[in-house]
């Protein structure tokens, strides 16, 4: 008897005994079912295994058929993804041209506004100016007058004082400056 290197499990089982990954028939376990939630026809009482009950010999490669079924269905629901991406992202770019036009309309009002603004603001500044201008005139005025008034005021005082008389009566006997003298 040959020994064997690999130890075997029990019953003689070894793993390359069920599974051989060169060999031109998959021997693989049962396909694992996909969760897109298409696999509806799969779960009402469709056994993989014997999908073909009474059709045995029809198919000669029932998972063959299985993956084509999953591929078909995947194809489906791959279909239906894209076009609610595609109408999700028609929903957005509809969106985005409404904001668009709001933001335009928003924007036009307040140039607009502007506009407005900076006319009334140019016509208070020219008020502005103007009355500046004439506040300044008639503050000369207003000082100029001022003057005029002390000036007759200190003229009617001088001529009130009592050493003035005796001046003018003594006018001929006594040499009087001319820059005191005033009219």
């Amino acid at each position: 008897m040959a020994s064997n290197p690999f130890q075997s499990f029990e019953n003689g089982f070894t793993p390359w005994d069920c599974f051989d990954p060169f060999s031109s028939s998959p021997q693989s376990p049962k396909p694992v079912g996909s969760s897109s939630g298409s696999d509806k026809s799969n779960q009402a009482g469709q056994n993989p295994d014997n999908s073909n009950s009474n059709s045995g010999s029809d198919d000669p490669n029932p998972q063959a058929s299985l993956i084509d079924e999953r591929k078909r269905r995947r194809m489906v629901s791959n279909r239906e993804s894209a076009r609610r991406s595609r109408m999700r992202k028609q929903k957005h770019v509809e969106n985005l041209r409404n904001q668009v036009n709001r933001l335009r309309i928003e924007n036009r009002e307040l140039t607009n506004r502007l506009r407005f603004v900076l006319y009334h603001s140019h016509g208070v500044r020219t008020d502005y100016d103007r009355l500046r201008s004439e506040y300044s005139t008639l503050r000369k005025k207003l000082s100029d007058i001022r003057q005029i008034l002390m000036m007759r005021q200190l003229q009617e005082l001088t001529s009130a004082w009592p050493c003035n008389n005796m001046i003018t009566t003594t006018t001929t006997t006594e040499q009087i400056a001319p820059s005191l003298i005033t009219s």
